[in-house]
């Protein structure tokens, strides 16, 4: 294997963008002679075009969550056993497609978003394009836009969503069990316990961007007992106004680059308050630290909260909006060994079904047996 194209959505900061960052590294740290190339297929095609539709997107969620919700679930999650076709998009990015792959010429393709991989899918079937493509899936959901029969391998969050491919007609030797991939430079974690039931540490995020209620949630703090670690990610202002709050309790942390501090920072801490964003989340997993859900963005956030709950991997926070005492709730999942025990099973659960093997590995090693 010499040359890996990786192909996200966008080129905003997400988690499309952080996997396949993650998986890029991982391979140069296994060999530093391969080629990893990243290539947004809008930005390719269509140029300054793709920031005024990332900025629409944006302002879409934040401005229309509720419409944004049903659209997404009419679009791409309603009738899942169906195969739909979506002809604008073939329209719009088939031929952007084609001029990529004739100028990259790469070994094996990694789709960490799902309109590459259905474009992809539809140049196997009708083209007979032989480079063998990998699906990253970055939700802890498969929706119907991921191009699936004509995929030569699957890299999925959980066993549900094994099973679910499997349903849809693809082999279980084409099935990886991964999780979300997080970078190699995370530490991994056999066993948890708070580290002091009686003083407890908390990181609350927002996402890079610093996206989110994070300010009216902290105004709201009142427990002692609990200390607020802030990641207010790029934004500034949020920054600064946390600083100016009397919270003794709260400190807020600008955006952090290095993955070793975030390392550190997942070790020193009790629970992460968040919101379900897929990377963040299988970070939280991987150093099995408690997740607490204060608020969801519309679509992919919502349905990764429905999968996470059935798997008992994190606990809706949304009362805090109303109730004075949210934080009462926080303590008593600390004091609570049954809760702790529950919690501790269904963690085990979800990592005995990894692959022991790292994402990035499986790739190189897929990519050698493929050529």
């Amino acid at each position: 294997m010499k040359k890996v194209l990786f192909l996200p959505f966008l080129q905003i900061s997400s988690g499309h963008h952080q996997v396949a960052d993650s998986l890029i590294d991982g391979l140069m740290e296994l060999d530093s002679t391969i080629e990893c190339h990243k290539v947004d297929i809008l930005h390719y095609g269509y140029g300054k075009l793709e920031q005024l539709i990332s900025t629409i997107y944006l302002k879409w969620i934040d401005h229309f969550p509720q419409t944004y919700s049903w659209i997404y679930r009419k679009i791409v999650c309603e009738n899942q056993y169906q195969d739909k076709r979506y002809r604008h998009y073939e329209w719009l990015f088939t031929h952007v497609m084609e001029s990529i792959l004739e100028e990259e010429q790469p070994d094996i393709i990694v789709c960490t978003h799902a309109l590459p991989s259905y474009l992809l899918s539809q140049l196997k079937e009708r083209k007979g394009i032989q480079t063998p493509v990998v699906n990253v899936y970055t939700d802890y959901f498969i929706h119907q836009l991921w191009g699936k029969n004509n995929i030569d391998f699957h890299f999925v969050p959980s066993l549900k969503m094994k099973e679910f491919l499997l349903d849809k007609g693809v082999k279980d030797s084409e099935i990886f069990v991964t999780g979300i991939p997080v970078h190699h430079q995370f530490s991994s974690v056999n066993t948890w316990l708070p580290l002091d039931s009686s003083k407890l540490n908390f990181m609350i995020t927002g996402g890079n961007l610093g996206v989110g209620l994070i300010q009216k949630f902290v105004t709201k703090v009142k427990e002692e007992r609990i200390h607020y670690h802030v990641l207010c990610g790029k934004n500034h202002s949020l920054y600064n106004r946390l600083k100016e709050l009397p919270h003794s309790n709260v400190t807020p942390i600008p955006y952090i680059s290095s993955r070793q501090k975030m390392d550190e920072l997942y070790d020193s801490c009790d629970g992460i308050i968040t919101k379900p964003g897929g990377v963040t989340i299988s970070e939280s997993l991987f150093k099995r630290v408690p997740i607490f859900v204060y608020h969801t963005l519309p679509g992919q956030e919502e349905m990764n909260m429905e999968q996470l709950s059935q798997l008992g991997l994190a606990s809706p926070f949304y009362d805090w909006k109303y109730d004075d005492a949210f934080e009462k709730r926080l303590l008593q999942f600390y004091q609570d060994d049954n809760v702790i025990h529950q919690y501790e099973q269904n963690l085990n659960q979800y990592h005995a079904h990894l692959n022991p093997t790292t994402p990035a590995e499986l790739i190189y090693q897929l990519g050698a047996v493929s050529h």
